[in-house]
């Protein structure tokens, strides 16, 4: 019966990676993004693209018989590796729903039934923690999401229901819940400021965060979050990976954050 399932497995993205880690299906992961982060085995693997483009040539190496990737940004390469006969997997969710339903799909697909049930049921529960610690705020904090700077773009969809899970107000929650694109989640430092968040938190995905900057945007300078200093640096690959970490680690991170909070402070 195993042999009908996938062997040699190629992930275009972080997420797929990891959540055949996590189901204990590590082994059959041959080739990877360079943006890999967790787990720290398969940052040993051979790198065959990057996130908008990669070597066809590369990934062929690799012999896989399933390719993973995520995203319209992904279309092109995805185009190129059918046209040479792979079978290619796209997934494009955006939100905690469609995370759970990734994976389930993706364990189930490689055969681990049980296993990604655990895992979901692992997952399910940690969304319980941070519902449960949601009700126990007094002061729920206000907050901005920024995943770019230049344009400025809010967080997407799962970020967005993530900050609110655990307690947090997200001031572009309408945005993001609506934008599945990053160009429908542009938004402008005066359009922010006017919003008024309690703190930001950012996550620039391939940079680090310049946390001055935000103290010369006309507008979001003059936010309680600017002028208290609540300006935090998250993680892009817990928090902007569409797969087990913003959940796993995610979660914890933020109760953190938002247990500390002190508007007056």
């Amino acid at each position: 019966m195993s042999s009908h399932f996938p062997k040699r497995i190629v992930c275009l993205t972080e997420e797929g990676v990891e959540t055949l880690f996590e189901i204990g299906m590590g082994h059959l992961v041959v080739g990877v993004s360079a943006f890999v982060e967790r787990p720290l085995e398969a940052k040993q693997l051979p790198v065959v693209c990057a996130f908008t483009g990669g070597s066809v040539k590369k990934i062929m190496n690799c012999e896989p018989d399933l390719v993973l990737g995520f995203s319209d940004i992904q279309k092109d390469l995805a185009r190129d590796l059918i046209a040479q006969g792979l079978s290619v997997y796209i997934a494009n969710h955006r939100s905690i729903s469609g995370i759970l339903s990734y994976i389930k799909m993706l364990g189930y697909m490689v055969g681990a039934p049980l296993r990604t049930d655990e895992l979901i049921t692992k997952l399910e529960a940690k969304i319980q923690v941070a519902q449960d610690f949601a009700k126990t705020l007094k002061v729920k904090p206000r907050v901005y999401i920024e995943e770019w700077d230049e344009p400025m773009i809010c967080g997407i969809e799962w970020f967005n229901e993530i900050v609110q899970l655990c307690g947090g107000i997200s001031v572009t929650n309408e945005i993001s819940q609506k934008g599945s694109l990053a160009k429908d989640r542009f938004v402008s430092s005066e359009q922010i400021g006017a919003l008024n968040p309690d703190m930001i938190l950012a996550c620039w995905c391939g940079k680090e965060v310049d946390k001055e900057s935000f103290k010369n945007r006309v507008g979001l300078k003059d936010t309680d979050a600017v002028l208290k200093n609540r300006i935090i640096e998250l993680d892009p690959a817990i928090f902007l990976q569409p797969g087990p970490a913003p959940i796993l680690d995610g979660i914890d991170q933020l109760i953190e954050i938002f247990k500390n909070f002190d508007p007056n402070a």
